[in-house]
């Protein structure tokens, strides 16, 4: 196990140390915070799609194919009543001249994003307070 220090930096900014880095996220203006970063449920859109894009990118780079122009268009449907995400939708746009063999094989390397494969196993949450 390893672990991930998250302090209180003030106002309502929430940070995160892993693995060498501080993640910074912020509320907007709107929810009490200075907008001063990307609030916490904003990073965990970005690393679904990010996640994706490694995995595609992955894939293309390993058959020397150009990525010039690629790209992914991440798409979310709400539901109204709980306040939660119903659908996420990836649109990869691949580059021009890009095999048409190849792209049931790409969106098979997005399929692979470990974020993705974790929320469709969930794992086991225990909060405690001390």
């Amino acid at each position: 196990m390893s672990d991930m220090e998250i302090t209180f930096p003030g106002g309502k900014k929430v940070n995160a140390q892993w693995h060498g880095f501080e993640i910074a996220t912020d509320q907007p203006a709107s929810g009490g915070g200075e907008g001063s970063a990307p609030a916490p449920y904003d990073l965990f859109l970005a690393s679904v799609g990010t996640c994706a894009g490694i995995f595609v990118l992955g894939f293309i780079q390993s058959r020397g194919l150009s990525t010039e122009g690629l790209k992914i268009t991440q798409s979310m449907d709400w539901d109204p009543d709980s306040h939660l995400m119903k659908k996420i939708s990836l649109k990869i746009v691949l580059p021009k001249d890009f095999p048409e063999k190849y792209k049931g094989a790409v969106i098979k390397a997005a399929e692979q994003c470990t974020v993705k494969r974790t929320i469709h196993a969930p794992p086991v949450f225990e909060i405690t307070a001390g």
